[in-house]
């Protein structure tokens, strides 16, 4: 027996790893540290996981706990359950907020990555841990200017946000653990939308705020873009390739003590996004540029231009993001699995169709 420990849950990416890695592992029991405040909404998730795969029904435990507190804050009992059976553990919660607060950003995204790697050590000490799998972002970059490898992480660049800052300083916990002897593999997503297929997402962010600005106009819709779009990349993925790529590789040995970009190999720029955003909206785009610091301080601070737009002033910067992204070594490694990352083209038709027909999903995250 062994057993699988997940943070995060009941997030999209626990969601959706929970049962598949159940079914990877048949001999595996799952234990998902949930905050108590979503104590109400796990339960009603894992009985949705179990009605679409009887096969797994009875094979999780719900725990409360909290990753910000030493040791998780689980009890002696479910420790020492853990302890006693080669763990592995899936590392996916983290606070995912452009505008998060430093405190906040800190104590989850960086504090909870130390306690997790301090219970991963425990287990390696013990019963022995399998693989510490976490989930990092591709914007622990920051903002360098340049092509950023899979194994690039201190390259004295700078942040422009607490999220990025701080999951940055996540990874370099994971990384120097990992390079301790611990065995770990680190996935990269870059930024996360709709199913490739349906489209389906549990929120509107990024992106999306360029696509609802396009969608409350008519005929020919102005988009006010910073000077250069046409030249930045926009790096987005759809959430089952993550999916796909983190359940696959999960149990691939050759990803073992390997950091995965699972970014797009060939993202649309600035400019190519949106069009193709107006067209799937029957729209024509009309490019206004405009300074992004002019745009921010508008938003933040003149009457009106923050609810005329609805975009947050923060997601501005990732319309002039300098980094691009290589994925070499990943397409290879993807390979050996049989996952590939679906073209933009691909999926931007199910992501607008979704958007245009869920108005009622909001831009929030878990947390």
């Amino acid at each position: 027996m062994s057993a699988v420990l997940f943070t995060g849950f009941p997030g999209f990416l626990g969601s959706a790893l929970l049962p598949r890695t159940l079914r990877r592992d048949p001999e595996a029991r799952a234990v998902a540290l949930v905050q108590e405040r979503w104590l109400g909404r796990a339960r009603e998730a894992l009985a949705e996981i179990e009605r679409g795969d009887p096969a797994i029904a009875g094979r999780t435990d719900l725990v409360v706990g909290d990753i910000t507190t030493p040791g998780l804050g689980l009890d002696d009992v479910v420790r020492d359950r853990l302890l006693d059976e080669p763990l592995e553990i899936f590392h996916l919660a983290a606070v995912y907020d452009l505008s998060v607060a430093a405190d906040v950003a800190w104590r989850v995204n960086v504090d909870g990555t130390r306690h997790v790697v301090a219970l991963a050590r425990a287990a390696a000490d013990g019963a022995g841990l399998r693989r510490l799998q976490y989930v990092s972002t591709c914007y622990v970059s920051g903002r360098y200017d340049g092509l950023f490898f899979e194994d690039d992480l201190e390259l004295g660049q700078p942040f422009s946000n607490h999220y990025d800052h701080t999951k940055h300083e996540a990874e370099r916990v994971v990384a120097k653990a990992r390079d301790a002897g611990l065995p770990v593999t680190i996935y990269r997503p870059s930024v996360v939308v709709g199913d490739s297929t349906t489209g389906r997402t549990q929120k509107f962010d990024g992106p999306y705020y360029v696509l609802q600005l396009l969608l409350r106009q008519r005929g020919t819709a102005l988009m006010p873009l910073p000077r250069g779009a046409d030249r930045v990349a926009f790096n987005l993925v759809p959430s089952d390739f993550v999916v796909d790529g983190i359940a696959a590789l999960a149990g691939h040995d050759a990803a073992l003590g390997r950091t995965v970009a699972l970014a797009q190999p060939d993202p649309p720029t600035v400019v190519e996004m949106s069009e193709a955003f107006a067209r799937q909206a029957g729209r024509r785009l009309r490019a206004v540029p405009m300074p992004t610091g002019l745009a921010a301080f508008g938003i933040d601070h003149v009457p009106g231009v923050g609810r005329l737009f609805k975009v947050p002033s923060s997601t501005l910067e990732y319309l002039t993001h300098p980094t691009l992204y290589d994925t070499t070594a990943t397409t290879a490694l993807l390979v050996e699995v049989g996952v590939r990352c679906p073209t933009f083209a691909e999926h931007v038709g199910p992501m607008v169709e979704f958007f245009r027909a869920n108005p009622d999903v909001g831009s929030a995250a878990m947390v």
